[in-house]
């Protein structure tokens, strides 16, 4: 899921819970250009603040303008959903900062409730991809786990949107590369875990709204429990560390497996692998090493760059050229 839609999630939960009034706007349907796409969301608190995006920001003022006040949502509002259009016609089009003919229309949910939005958030912590279903005309809510993502979909009694699971990052190995590749990761939206069994590397990294653990690198990946939405990168230098947790994470459904390391270094390991540990050449494709796209990178926040940039590709499902990959030059020794 993006990354902001958990946030959205988050905030709209805390905002009911403390007492608050707030809605909810989807985005269900778009024609011509749109600055969001279909799926977006913001929550708006009843003190105007707001999260998350379904525009440039101009319907986001409008709608504050329409439904933010000290005393709440006008009680005719908050009794089921509706559904607004923004860009109508041209002059509508301009006033709120639509592209040229670009139109959207959106569900606004008044008030959801506090106690779906925590199973919800709960559910995609824990992994799972969810499906909110939301009967347009009573407003009742139904969440339902599903083995597949799907498309919004959205007709004259419901709108189903599925959600699940947030992007999530275990590294290998504590020092400054993973205090800054931890950062990125943070910033873009991915749960992150930091393993070092050696305690004193873990307590000197500092990143704020980051996992850290010191079991052995082996056991971390497997009680990461990765999936789909899961990548590893081993950062160590440490061939005890590195291959261990590299070893686990092969066979698993990360979509992304990373090692660093000079060329002859990864080739070293492969061979290593092969050789002591049965691995193939097959089974070593998933492993992206010498790990990022080349940049030139030579300190660890260039190499952090050149890294998180590869992870976002793999993840956006672009498949990159030998020549733009860190494996066509030396990145780190």
């Amino acid at each position: 899921m993006d990354s902001i839609d958990i946030t959205v999630l988050r905030t709209l939960r805390d905002w009911r819970a403390a007492g608050h009034q707030a809605l909810l706007a989807t985005v269900t349907k778009t024609w011509g250009s749109s600055p969001r796409p279909v799926g977006a969301m913001m929550a708006m608190c009843d003190d105007g603040r707001v999260s998350g995006s379904v525009s440039g920001g101009c319907i986001e003022d409008d709608l504050i303008l329409r439904y933010a006040s000290p005393d709440g949502f006008d009680s005719d509002l908050i009794m089921s959903p509706r559904m607004v259009r923004y860009g109508i016609n041209a002059e509508e089009a301009h006033r709120f900062g639509l592209p040229c003919g670009g139109t959207l229309e959106m569900l606004l949910e008044f008030n959801p409730d506090l106690t779906l939005l925590n199973q919800l958030v709960q559910d995609l912590d824990a992994g799972n991809l969810m499906q909110r279903t939301i009967d347009r005309r009573s407003g009742q809510v139904t969440l339902s786990k599903v083995p597949v993502a799907a498309a919004l979909t959205c007709d004259e009694q419901t709108v189903s949107v599925t959600f699940g699971p947030q992007y999530r990052m275990l590294l290998i190995g504590a020092g400054p590369l993973a205090a800054y590749l931890s950062t990125m990761a943070v910033f873009n939206g991915f749960a992150v875990t930091v393993c070092d069994p050696r305690s004193e590397h873990l307590d000197a990294l500092s990143v704020p709204g980051i996992q850290k653990t010191t079991e052995m690198p082996d056991d971390a990946v497997i009680a990461f429990n990765p999936d789909k939405s899961s990548c590893i990168v081993a950062l160590s230098h440490d061939p005890k560390l590195d291959d261990l947790a590299l070893l686990e994470a092969l066979h698993s459904p990360a979509f992304y497996i990373g090692a660093i390391g000079s060329k002859r270094s990864s080739a070293n390991r492969r061979d290593r692998m092969m050789t002591h540990f049965s691995e193939t050449e097959t089974s070593l494709q998933r492993l992206h090493s010498p790990v990022g796209i080349f940049i030139g990178s030579k300190t660890p926040a260039e190499i952090a760059v050149s890294i998180m940039a590869e992870v976002i590709a793999i993840k956006n499902g672009l498949s990159l050229p030998h020549s733009t990959t860190a494996g066509k030059e030396r990145v780190s020794a």
